[in-house]
């Protein structure tokens, strides 16, 4: 088991495997993204003891696992695989630490490494304005399985942004392994949550792949009409999604805080303007090149 303090890794200008050599001139190589996999953790287990103070912990072994957390039975909607093959991956959790509110996060959002490291890319978020919160302290964490490194792990605090957007296509109906689809586009990545079930749209319950890519949020938030926009929080149905079997879209857009949810008919119906046909086609659209 490696502990890491976050504050005191950062990325220097030259890298860490040449802090025990002579030479600070090696070559580490180019970066190389590092595919990982959000784990609800949470779902299983629980945390002995959160630190107060920022916190890495890179988990190598069941034993390991043991120790820092308590398994329980699934307390998420759907069900949730507890277990981890530690000859394949390692479980990387990030901490906070304490904070006197709700409304902070902390989230690894990109890894890469080279021929001497890894470094992991994070940020951190505080409540915005407006946003609803509880008066009560809160430890945000993140864990997510990464693939086995014997590597010095370093981190780097980011200055991205928490706002995203989920878009889902769906059909109750359906019965095949393709049928539930739903990505999440942020400033840095994309995220594809793993088998999404029927109904059940509360993300953090789901493992997902992610792939960097910078833009697709920026670039489809454009396109999303005014009308959707101003619902700023609530939630809204066009048409009858899937009452005939004809499925339906999802768009889901997280924005300073607030979420904003949108079921859409694959059909078009009455209720649809021009402007939401046109949205929910681009969707569609997106859905398909991302799958």
């Amino acid at each position: 088991m490696k502990k890491l303090m976050l504050g005191l890794f950062i990325a220097i200008g030259f890298s860490s495997c040449s802090l025990n050599n002579d030479d600070f001139n090696v070559n580490c190589g180019p970066d190389v993204d590092v595919t990982f996999t959000g784990f609800p953790l949470l779902c299983n287990y629980s945390v002995k003891a959160y630190p107060n103070n920022p916190q890495a912990l890179l988990v190598r072994s069941q034993k390991e696992m043991d120790d820092n957390f308590t398994k329980h039975e699934n307390t998420c909607p759907v069900a949730s695989d507890p277990n981890i093959d530690f000859t394949k991956n390692n479980l990387l959790a990030i901490y906070a630490g304490v904070k006197p509110t709700s409304g902070y996060e902390i989230k690894i959002s990109s890894i890469v490494e080279n021929s001497c490291e890894v470094i992991v890319y994070f940020y951190e978020k505080s409540p915005q304005a407006g946003e609803s919160i509880l008066q009560t302290p809160t430890y945000p964490s993140d864990f997510i399985l990464i693939p086995v490194t014997q590597k010095p792990i370093i981190f780097n605090k980011t200055s991205q942004t928490s706002d995203n957007i989920i878009i889902g296509s769906y059909a109750s109906q359906c019965t095949g392994a393709d049928c539930q689809k739903f990505f999440q586009l942020n400033d840095f990545s994309i995220l594809k949550f793993l088998n999404v079930a029927k109904g059940s749209y509360s993300f953090e319950q789901y493992k997902y792949t992610s792939t960097p890519k910078k833009g697709d949020y920026t670039l489809l938030l454009k396109s999303v009409p005014a009308e959707i926009l101003n619902l700023k929080g609530q939630t809204k149905t066009y048409g009858s999604p899937d009452a005939a079997d004809q499925g339906g879209i999802y768009f889901q857009l997280r924005q300073a805080g607030t979420t904003t949810k949108v079921y859409i008919d694959n059909n078009d119906t009455e209720d649809q303007s021009d402007a939401i046909k046109v949205f929910k086609k681009a969707i569609q659209d997106k859905i398909t090149s991302l799958k």
